[in-house]
């Protein structure tokens, strides 16, 4: 069986549960995790730990957390009490070197899915994402990656300029595939608006970016996590697996490889209390 679960964020007890679930068996099985691996959750260390484990039967994205996690190894950014366990642990550096080489983007033409942490930047198709899923993963593994992504990390692109820098595009598909939530009738993507779609945000004409009129649409479904606030959605075109299990939600799992939507769910007690974005 084939199985996408959505953002786990360090809620290793959470996952187990919802492995035992849906009787997960790595020698059969396959998972996607849709990235946010760790951060902020309460055993971030175990689930890393897990995860890499039992590498050979995942198909996993980064996500905006994951790379803050690299970020902090680096000294780019501030570690924090979730992450350190990871930074303290003498596997440290193999755990990390094996982050540094997943992508930003799945695919399985067969199933009929994609997957990316935050979805597919609205001006781009598959073919220009799978590009840049290979130019990032590319820097990300490179000598000068900690360089690279301290520019990353400065600033989000909100649309692509054809006659913009390599840096600029760069940017723009990295803020596309981790964190985008939000765009405007044009494209433009908004990186401020962090809740649901409410009449009051749609008011300020924004809308979610699987909405937008000018999205280049792709024959597979889009699996993505990162927006807690949305929650489990799904239509013909895409699939949001967060369902907010960081913050006392629950934690999702869809299967893939049924025509049947199978859909499994687990509560996430050991979250922490919603005061910002997952």
């Amino acid at each position: 069986m084939t199985w996408a679960i959505g953002d786990i964020q360090g809620c290793h007890d959470s996952f187990m549960r919802l492995l035992e679930k849906i009787d997960f068996d790595p020698e059969r099985d396959t998972l996607w995790l849709a990235g946010d691996l760790v951060n902020r959750g309460p055993k971030s260390k175990e689930v890393l730990e897990w995860v890499y484990g039992h590498r050979e039967s995942l198909r996993i994205v980064l996500g905006n957390h994951d790379i803050a996690l690299l970020a902090a190894a680096w000294g780019i950014k501030k570690s924090n009490p979730t992450l350190d366990p990871i930074l303290e642990d003498p596997r440290r550096e193999k755990w990390l070197q094996w982050l540094r080489e997943q992508p930003f983007l799945q695919i399985d033409h067969a199933l009929g899915y994609v997957m990316a942490h935050a979805g597919i930047p609205p001006e781009f198709g598959l073919g220009s994402s799978l590009h840049y899923n290979r130019i990032l993963m590319t820097k990300l593994q490179g000598e000068r990656a900690s360089e690279w992504l301290a520019a990353m990390m400065g600033k989000n692109e909100d649309h692509f300029d054809p006659l913009g820098s390599d840096l600029q595009h760069e940017r723009y598909m990295l803020s596309g595939f981790i964190r985008m939530r939000y765009c405007t009738p044009d494209g433009r993507l908004d990186f401020d608006q962090k809740g649901p779609p409410t009449a009051k945000v749609r008011a300020k004409g924004l809308m979610p970016w699987f909405e937008c009129p000018v999205r280049k649409r792709l024959e597979e479904k889009i699996l993505f996590g990162h927006w807690s606030t949305l929650g489990y959605f799904e239509n013909d075109e895409v699939c949001c697996l967060d369902s907010g299990c960081l913050w006392k939600g629950r934690l999702t799992a869809r299967r893939l490889d049924s025509q049947a939507r199978q859909i499994v769910q687990v509560e996430c007690p050991e979250g922490i209390d919603p005061k910002g974005d997952g």
